[in-house]
């Protein structure tokens, strides 16, 4: 037993490197791409006989608390109004129908080119949506937003000169992020994704490897969309499902780091966690379903079928890191119990390098929005040990959601709860669409909190505290997210 749990801990701490490699390369691409003069032919938009027809699509769901302002926000956007339409892909079911409906009507009077386009099933969920909608999109290039997403002004002025190129099917922008600073929750969430699309996707599309779509603050070239086989529901992530088949096809896709697409961070812990289980469980179904198709693939290339593996493997770490975690308790007994096997724990230090790789590669992301100050440094540190204890506390209910993408269990589309919340003076708890149920999950994130302060007690009692750093993180994250939850 001894020697299977020592081997299992091994090899789980031998993935963890590995993928640090892979996200060290990937940050040796962002700096070399940060040296680079971007020289993309671009229509010019000055020129009438330049500017395509662009159909903006905005799939909705019982939104609520955020319709108005995304509506509002869209028609501010800047682009001859005779060459821009605007699809208000509505699968709700509340009383934001109403709402939507004289919303879209002043639009029309307003001179825009704007419908209304409901569905009477939800089949297919967002994709379904979106790809009802493009049966009748006007557009050459189709824009989609999210309800939450408050594109700026001159977000297709920024955009749409770079599909000059034939060969670009997609251009995505980066995420901001309206409420970063409401809560401890919304800044660990804007943690994650800065380091997704400042150093992951422009590292990515530097080294030409896969990148995905990422469902919203992009535009497609509808030609693209069709010639990859359209929208699919068949994965809760759609849009990484799509940009890999695009991309199999040889697309190109094009992202821009600058051009910034604010957006809400969810702010109560029951809408952050059913959006981490969407994406989560997405990717791994993507995995079974695309993964084989680019390894088979002989015009890719190894470095792109490598990172194409961890990309689609990202949220399945997950599971490797729960593995370790729950192994660092018996392993912490086992070395007290045997002397003899000190070489091989002090070996084992050499992992240590893969927490080194993840600072550096975080602090790069970090160094972009916040500076490079010393006092910033000294945040991010706080951040950095902050932002892995809450993902560690959220590594049961993720890794549940993976091993049910991987077995191929369907579950439904479930939205994310938007709020319209930016000052912590707003009141959230009276939203509707929140769940007010607790998962019998809570029960056994619960043991593991008492179980990680187990580890920690154990420390003490062997006196051994290499790993005390690692279970004082797992008992904050877990605590953080059981009682987070309770509270909700």
């Amino acid at each position: 037993m001894e020697l299977a749990i020592l081997i299992l801990y091994s090899l789980a701490l031998l993935i963890v490197f590995i993928y640090s490699l892979s996200q060290l390369q990937l940050l040796l691409n962002y700096l070399k791409a940060k040296k680079q003069v971007d020289t993309a032919e671009k229509f010019y938009l000055n020129d009438k006989t330049q500017i395509p027809n662009v159909t903006i699509q905005l799939p909705l769901y019982n939104e609520l608390y955020v319709v108005e302002r995304l509506l509002d926000n869209i028609a501010e956007i800047k682009y001859p109004k005779d060459q821009l339409e605007i699809q208000v892909l509505d699968d709700s079911t509340d009383e934001s129908v109403a709402l939507i409906t004289e919303k879209v009507s002043a639009l029309k009077k307003a001179g825009f080119d704007i419908k209304h386009i409901r569905r009477e099933s939800r089949t297919g969920f967002k994709a379904g949506a979106l790809k009802e909608g493009l049966k009748i999109a006007k557009g050459e290039f189709i824009a989609i937003f999210d309800s939450d997403f408050l594109p700026k002004k001159d977000w297709l002025l920024q955009t749409v000169p770079y599909f000059k190129d034939p060969e670009i099917g997609v251009v995505q922008t980066r995420w901001a992020h309206i409420n970063r600073d409401y809560s401890w929750l919304t800044k660990i969430q804007a943690f994650a994704l800065d380091f997704h699309f400042i150093l992951e996707q422009t590292g990515r599309n530097f080294g030409r490897h896969f990148i995905n779509f990422n469902g919203t603050a992009g535009i497609w070239r509808k030609e693209c969309i069709l010639d990859a086989g359209n929208w699919s529901g068949d994965t809760l992530t759609e849009d990484l499902d799509l940009s890999y088949r695009a991309q199999l096809k040889k697309w190109k896709f094009k992202y821009l780091e600058d051009v910034e697409t604010p957006a809400e961070l969810p702010v109560a812990i029951s809408a952050a966690k059913s959006q981490q289980f969407r994406w989560n469980k997405g990717a791994a179904e993507n995995f079974r379903k695309n993964y084989l198709k680019l390894l088979k693939d002989k015009s890719a290339s190894f470095s792109t079928k490598f990172h194409g593996f961890f990309h689609l493997l990202n949220s399945s770490m997950f599971l490797i890191v729960l593995l370790l975690a729950v192994l660092s308790v018996p392993v912490l007994y086992i070395k007290s119990q045997n002397a003899q096997l000190g070489w091989y724990f002090n070996w084992l230090g050499v992992f240590l390098i893969s927490t080194i790789i993840f600072f550096f590669c975080y602090y790069v992301a970090w160094k972009k929005i916040h500076g490079a100050g010393f006092k910033s440094f000294l945040k991010f540190i706080g951040m950095f040990f902050s932002f892995f204890s809450v993902v560690m506390g959220f590594s049961l209910h993720n890794s549940i959601a993976v091993l049910e993408g991987h077995l191929g269990k369907r579950s439904e589309f479930i939205r994310t709860p938007k709020f319209n919340i930016n000052t912590t003076n707003q009141n959230w708890k009276n939203n509707k669409y929140l769940s007010q149920k607790l998962s019998p999950q809570l029960l056994l994130e619960f043991g593991l909190w008492l179980y990680f302060g187990f580890g920690l007690y154990s420390a003490f009692l062997l006196k051994d505290f290499s790993l005390a750093i690692f279970h004082l993180m797992l008992f904050i994250g877990f605590g953080f997210v059981v009682f987070k939850t309770i509270r909700t």
